[in-house]
């Protein structure tokens, strides 16, 4: 027979067990990451949806590209670049955010073209990207920009409001609809290594290269001629001697334009 007492244990830990049952079944609430929750390097701010916009125009993304996310949170550059239709990749180290990255690609029906990969993007190769995109800090833009610059020349490097330090951006622009905060868009352009001499027909091209600006001395027939207006534009070269406008592409060692008002160039890397 049983007593009182018995009775007792014997239903407190049946209701212990339900209980415990029903906390198994119970799913785990969905996450939801917070505006300024701690990441690894940078704290995490959502990019409104109007600068991500501008941003992938200012790119001129087609949908031959390979777009990269460097830091790609809740994944919303990848996956607006995957509706475009182009390829886009984002990385991302905190996990949680990998896995929301992922679930919002499926939901907008774009999982195909938009990938999420958890990890470190200092030790991540994205050398197959012609576009990449960011979200940090100046002081983790400049840790990217050597690995940047050795990218092909052409690759298009847009940044949400932070700049690269002394690399000066090709194109700057300030959205002003639809955005309240975070508006400020820049575009890099990666330039060919172009510095050094030159030699072309009866004389040589001397360049001194900062980036994408350039300084010099055209020498045609012992006449030494100081450029001016000197950039490179990827993989295009640009300036002006003796008045005179020389345009031109650099393909390797080799480098073959147009001088403005009739006439060619080349030059072969000494």
């Amino acid at each position: 027979m049983m007593t009182f007492r018995k009775l007792a244990v014997v239903c407190a830990v049946s209701v212990f067990a339900l209980n415990g049952a029903l906390a198994q079944d119970k799913p785990a609430a969905p996450f939801t990451p917070q505006s300024g929750q701690a990441g690894k390097d940078v704290v995490w701010v959502p990019s409104p949806q109007a600068l991500v916009d501008k941003m992938l125009d200012m790119a001129q993304v087609t949908k031959d590209d390979y777009l990269v996310d460097l830091g790609a949170g809740d994944g919303r550059t990848v996956i607006t670049a995957a509706k475009r239709g182009l390829r886009a990749h984002g990385i991302e180290y905190n996990p949680q955010m990998v896995a929301l990255a992922k679930d919002n690609a499926k939901k907008e029906g774009v999982a195909d073209r938009a990938t999420f990969v958890e990890a470190d993007i200092f030790v991540s190769d994205f050398s197959k990207a012609s576009v990449i995109t960011l979200f940090l800090l100046e002081g983790l833009n400049v840790k990217l920009r050597p690995t940047l610059l050795q990218m092909r020349p052409g690759t298009r490097v847009v940044s949400n409001s932070f700049r690269m330090g002394d690399w000066q951006p090709d194109e700057t622009f300030n959205v002003t609809d639809n955005c309240t905060s975070w508006c400020t868009a820049h575009k890099w352009i990666v330039p060919a290594q172009v510095g050094g001499t030159w030699n072309l027909q009866g004389g040589n091209l001397s360049l001194l290269q900062s980036y994408q600006m350039l300084q010099g001395t055209l020498t045609v027939g012992g006449k030494a001629m100081p450029i001016s207006d000197a950039k490179m534009t990827g993989a295009d070269i640009s300036f002006t001697a003796d008045g005179k406008r020389y345009t031109g592409r650099v393909e390797g060692a080799a480098i073959k334009g147009s001088i403005q008002g009739g006439g060619s160039w080349s030059a072969t890397r000494a």
